[in-house]
């Protein structure tokens, strides 16, 4: 009966634990930086990276990767591809509750922010930043990594979460507004330097104007036309407020966005919407469709999707029979004070996640910084029109003699493209971001949220006043849990497990005691069976 009781015991304790543990957490050692890297042993790196269907980035993967192991051969790399981010964020969640998380992942800092809601999930880098050795630029390092000093600082700043680093930039880019000049020009205007949000609106409502009785428009000889056309409403919401010195969020977390000038934006959006000249990427699809095909005179995307914009784009959606021919103007997103331009930086960055081996944590970090390389960053950066995050990088001179052969060619130097990469490397200065905390991804897609709906509801004939607004705020907090939100960032407080979970944990518990009780059971009546049997021979045989 020992083995019986060693079993209950074991049981007891299991439901002890379970009840009294940490509801939602899942415990893990802090990582601190081995004495030296053990490169006699092998390691497995673990990387998840984002790719859409350019086969052009997945060789520069391939190829840093190829690179990388050929100078640790100890460390094998494996890559695993995601077509957004929002599946590599879905997938790092569902993994941290299994201790399953990849080693190094391509994501986005507000994604990140959430990941530390679990203990020690990702590594912090600020020591690692700083280790003579294998940190950045560090001596023990098999190639020439930049310093932290050469990184950009505004790329670098939007990675320090709580007063420490938790990732390192990859790639930067802003939004940029592609114009069909043509079309403006058509109109009676010509393109400024810098874009103002009254150009912008009245133009487009000039355009919309030009719609005929039979519903085709003058402009463009077609009965699609759709002015003004944003891709990523949170970014526009977040810019217009940034310009405006309005309230989105607090350093700390604190949740600004529900206010006057919010209300002010929204009502100017609904009646622009109501009189043709706006929509969404979200309720009418991707501006790079409508621009190419003459559809559209302001498209506003990112830098990094410039290979999509304008009549001789190398990546198209559309067939080649619709495309217009136009020229293309780039320019910084609209601005309200055009003397004080601002707009958002953006882009993936890269986070290590801590293991129980430190060994591993430091194989998977020495890969992470490979990526910060000149070769890599510059390779990369040409696929689209992203941004190398390092000064060095930018001040390559392969770097600069690919910016000065802009328009060579309709691939690699795009002159769209091209332009779109000097808009964001002149104007560096002039970019920002937004504070990251856990709840940001939430409070950022509730932004964009504020315009889709409003755009929904006017193209759907309802009225846009101060009542509708209260209610899509108080419906927004609510769907996104922003009153919910932790002010301060940190890791929120689940409270002890709801009665319901505990029954049925104590059920369970229940349950195998029984199972174990039975085993056991079984156990010494097969034993007495045993003996019983052994007795009757003994008898037998004497």
């Amino acid at each position: 009966m020992k083995k019986f009781a060693s079993l209950c015991a074991a049981a007891l304790l299991l439901a002890a634990l379970a009840l009294s543990g940490c509801h939602g957490r899942r415990e893990q050692a802090a990582f601190a930086v081995p004495e030296s890297f053990d490169a006699s042993r092998q390691y497995e790196v673990v990387f998840w990276a984002k790719n859409d269907t350019n086969k052009t980035q997945t060789d520069i993967y391939k190829q840093a990767i190829e690179d990388f192991q050929k100078l640790y051969p100890n460390i094998t790399v494996t890559m695993r591809l995601y077509t957004n981010y929002g599946d590599i964020y879905n997938d790092v969640i569902t993994n941290i509750s299994t201790g399953t998380t990849p080693n190094v992942c391509i994501t986005y800092p507000d994604h990140i922010a959430t990941y530390l809601t679990g203990d020690n999930v990702v590594v912090p880098l600020d020591d690692l930043f700083a280790d003579e050795r294998y940190g950045l630029g560090g001596s023990e390092l098999l190639y020439d990594g930049p310093t932290q000093e050469e990184i950009v600082p505004q790329f670098l700043d939007e990675c320090r979460l709580g007063g420490a680093y938790y990732a390192i930039p990859y790639m930067r880019s802003t939004e940029a507004c592609y114009i069909n000049e043509d079309f403006v020009e058509a109109l009676g205007y010509e393109v400024p330097d810098v874009l103002t949000w009254d150009f912008i609106w009245e133009v487009s409502e000039a355009a919309a104007a030009t719609k005929g009785a039979d519903g085709v428009y003058s402009l463009n000889g077609q009965k699609v036309l759709i002015p003004f056309l944003y891709k990523s409403t949170d970014n526009m919401m977040i810019q217009m407020l940034r310009q405006k010195g309005a309230g989105y969020s607090t350093q700390t977390g604190d949740i600004q966005l529900f206010n006057d000038t919010t209300t002010e934006l929204l009502k100017g959006i609904a009646a622009h919407t109501a009189n043709g000249a706006f929509s969404t990427f979200k309720i009418s699809g991707y501006p790079a469709n409508f621009l190419n095909a003459g559809q559209c005179v302001f498209a506003v995307d990112s830098t990094a999707g410039s290979t999509w914009m304008g009549s001789d784009a190398p990546l198209m959606d559309i067939a080649a029979d619709e495309v217009v021919s136009f020229d293309t103007a780039v320019r910084m997103v609209p601005q309200f004070d055009p003397e004080n331009p601002q707009m958002i930086s953006q882009g993936p960055s890269i986070c290590v996640f801590n293991k129980q081996d430190p060994q591993e944590v430091l194989a998977s970090w020495l890969f992470a910084q490979y990526l910060l390389t000149d070769d890599v960053q510059i390779a990369y950066s040409e696929t689209e029109g992203y941004v190398p995050v390092t000064t060095r990088a930018q001040q390559n001179p392969d770097y600069q003699d690919y910016l000065s052969r802009a328009g060579e060619d309709n691939t690699t130097h795009y002159q769209v493209k091209m332009d779109a990469v000097q808009l964001l490397l002149d104007h560096m200065d002039d970019t920002f971001v937004t504070a990251v905390f856990n709840g940001s991804a939430s409070l950022r897609d509730a932004a964009g949220q504020l315009i889709e709906d409003v755009t929904k509801s006017v193209r759907r004939s309802q009225t846009v006043d101060d009542a509708y607004i209260q209610a899509l705020y108080t419906d927004t907090q609510s769907l996104y849990h922003l009153d919910a939100a932790s002010p301060s960032g940190g890791k929120a407080d689940l409270g002890p497990l709801p009665g319901t979970a505990v029954a049925l944990l104590a059920g369970l518990v229940v349950a195998w005691i029984l199972i174990f009780a039975y085993v056991a059971w079984q156990a010494v009546r097969r034993r007495r069976a045993e003996k019983a049997q052994k007795a009757r021979w003994q008898g037998k045989k004497g």
